[in-house]
């Protein structure tokens, strides 16, 4: 089969689109034949040797996945030859970046049945993001309000979504070129950040501050005075500390994504309700990888790609 691998941690340049035998499943596993995986600046960060993840090389990035079960290991059940499934796979394991994956079957749940098979590798550990941010760390509630900054990126119109059918009231930053966006996810405010001071636009309070694009420490420290008294900061760039004030009882979180099987069903069946939309911006081949890759070492990628095997 063919897949995209590192031998080495480095820049793009280490990626190699190769050969590869086929994989046979063991106990509690199963073979996927990828429909698609989708990147994520995570894989940037492994391959580049900047993310402590203990990969053994040669390593196959693309831990979200899709794609149709192709062979079954020992005990495994619920999952049949054939499945439509998508899945966040272990991070340290080989990725989906192939045309075929082993993925551990606890790790897999039934694809979405009312978008292309393969677009549905875009879904999993950026919607499981936004549900950690604004329910599981955020613990958002009916009634309470939140504040998301950098909610134009894919993850945040995730968290719009989610916190609004909860019942919370959010207020979103977004430029001119995502605002549109951003309101169609469900936004009941937009701050343009870029023309108006986030510091003195808002009313009231918010209960939870949700950070989710790199931000200078200073100015979010100077964001956490827009939380209340007792409210939550919670941030995904894992890489900077997350502020808090502890005179106000405002405390700290920061979101390391997990994978959650049955949230991830829930997100599924959200799609199906279309309640949730999985947001796809580029469709790109296999071979094509080593190229995003050079694309992401040079910038952030915008929006979702999801790479065809």
């Amino acid at each position: 089969m063919k897949a995209v691998r590192f031998h080495e941690v480095g820049g793009p340049e280490v990626l190699r689109y190769e050969d590869v035998e086929l994989p046979t499943p063991g106990a509690g596993q199963v073979r996927v034949k990828v429909a698609a995986s989708a990147f994520n600046a995570a894989d940037n960060g492994m391959r580049a040797g900047f993310l402590p993840i203990p990969v053994v090389l040669p390593h196959v990035p693309g831990y979200d996945v899709s794609g149709t079960v192709d062979a079954l290991g020992d005990e495994v059940e619920g999952l049949r030859t054939g499945d439509a499934v998508v899945g966040f796979l272990p991070m340290e394991r080989d990725g989906g970046a192939a045309e075929y994956v082993i993925a551990p079957a606890s790790a897999l749940v039934a694809a979405p049945t009312t978008v292309p098979l393969a677009d549905a590798a875009g879904l999993p550990s950026v919607a499981l993001t936004a549900w950690q941010a604004v329910f599981d760390d955020g613990d958002l509630k009916a009634g309470q309000r939140v504040l998301i900054n950098g909610a134009g990126g894919v993850v945040g119109k995730y968290a719009i979504a989610l916190a609004g059918r909860a019942g919370v009231h959010v207020v979103a930053t977004a430029t001119s070129r995502s605002a549109e966006a951003v309101r169609a996810a469900g936004a009941d405010e937009i701050v343009d950040y870029t023309t108006t001071d986030l510091l003195t636009a808002l009313d009231e309070p918010v209960d939870v501050l949700i950070n989710l694009a790199p931000i200078d420490p200073e100015r979010f420290t100077a964001l956490v005075a827009l939380v209340r008294d007792g409210g939550k900061v919670v941030s995904t760039t894992a890489f900077m500390a997350t502020p808090s004030d502890e005179t106000r009882g405002v405390t700290a979180a920061t979101v390391f994504v997990l994978p959650n099987r049955e949230r991830l069903t829930e997100l599924v069946s959200l799609v199906d309700k279309g309640e949730l939309t999985i947001e796809v911006t580029r469709r790109i081949p296999l071979a094509e990888l080593p190229a995003l890759h050079a694309e992401a070492a040079a910038g952030r990628i915008a929006g979702k790609v999801v790479v065809l095997a």
